[in-house]
């Protein structure tokens, strides 16, 4: 494979890193030489030991465009939708995008759509979450009916964004980046919108179908500097009426990233890092010892098992993942319907027939 990658912070390390332990060839991008030069000196030595000679660095206005398998933008969000169709033009075969995908505006969402489309471009969203080991085992419970019918389904992202910081500590604060405002896709329905994702994902494992009903409510940190939500609650509703409750924030320390699926039957629970380097699964069905079944994992972990499952699903039929552009866009609807609750203390119904749109929501 080779692989161009678009934005060398975290994101672009993290792709890099687990492109190259995949064998595939890498040209790292970033309009700023001092983020270039900030990868090559500090992060990825940093993280893995020592910059890889093997990758090739270009800034924006050098890079090859042209005869790449994969493109992958891991950028703000406020930049995806431009990036992403311009890649479409180089006719990679996929293309990935990290999450979230947009703003809540939808600006661009289907364009994009149609766009690759046309093209047959690929094209995959990073919430990479769904496609770990330990939420395969979930999903293995929900398709297989093993807790009986589907009664509610719970998933909370609460987690303190100082980690992110840490990862970014050029960055003095939320003011300096996107994840200070809402509109750019950051604050907690944007940054932690793997908890909507990872509700959508249990949901279509259930066969219980997309979500049709937002009802939320959003606490805001608006001080002149910033505007973004700090704390995103979400009633959502399905097409078959499964009924559950979606929570994110950037304040919960220490983090809980969990979900609970409560079956006539029984219930399954997921852990992301109830241990370090450890997520589990715990599930308990009436007349049985409940079962625990830990997964042992690091972070760049995540990021081979996403570039593994993309290698794969190119394979065979890449609208079918979990990852597809579909998903990631159903959640840019979920995320923008949020907003739109919150502004007007109103239930808001989705319509997917009008595509992913601002119009395809309403009040109800």
């Amino acid at each position: 494979m080779k692989v161009k990658i678009l934005g060398a912070g975290s994101i672009g390390n993290h792709l890099s890193n687990a492109s190259r332990r995949l064998g595939w060839s890498v040209d790292l991008v970033d309009n700023d030489p001092a983020a270039l030069e900030r990868t090559r000196s500090s992060i990825y030595p940093g993280r893995y030991g020592a910059w890889d000679l093997e990758i090739q660095t270009f800034a924006s206005d050098k890079a090859p465009k042209g005869g790449y398998d994969l493109i992958f933008i891991g950028t703000p969000p406020d930049s995806h939708m431009a990036l992403a169709r311009a890649a479409i033009a180089e006719k990679p075969r996929a293309i990935l995008v990290e999450k979230p995908l947009c703003g809540p505006s939808l600006k661009g969402a289907q364009e994009l759509a149609d766009e690759a489309k046309a093209a047959g471009v690929a094209v995959f969203v990073g919430y990479d979450h769904v496609v770990g080991k330990a939420t395969r085992l979930v999903s293995d419970y929900l398709s297989g009916q093993k807790l009986g019918a589907l009664q509610t389904l719970d998933v909370e992202f609460r987690e303190y964004w100082g980690g992110i910081f840490a990862a970014h500590p050029w960055l003095a604060g939320p003011w300096e980046s996107y994840l200070g405002f809402w509109q750019r896709g950051g604050g907690a329905s944007g940054e932690h919108s793997h908890a909507a994702n990872l509700w959508q994902h249990f949901a279509h494992s259930a066969g219980a179908g997309r979500v049709v009903e937002v009802q939320a409510s959003l606490d805001f940190v608006r001080d002149g500097r910033v505007d973004y939500d700090r704390l995103c609650l979400m009633n959502l509703k399905t097409e078959k009426g499964l009924v559950g409750r979606c929570v994110q924030d950037v304040v919960t320390q220490p983090p809980r990233k969990w979900a609970r699926a409560q079956g006539s039957d029984g219930h399954v629970e997921w852990w992301c890092g109830c241990e370090p380097g450890v997520d589990a699964v715990v599930a308990s069905l009436p007349g049985k010892v409940a079962s625990e079944h830990k997964v042992s994992k690091t972070r760049p972990d995540d990021f081979i098992e996403e570039l593994t499952h993309i290698d794969a699903a190119l394979a065979g039929a890449p609208d079918a993942s979990p990852l597809a552009l579909s998903r990631g866009l159903d959640t840019m609807l979920v995320v923008a319907a949020a907003h739109r609750s919150a502004e007007t203390g109103r239930r808001v119904v989705i319509d997917y027939s009008k595509g992913w749109r601002p119009s395809a929501l309403s009040l109800e």
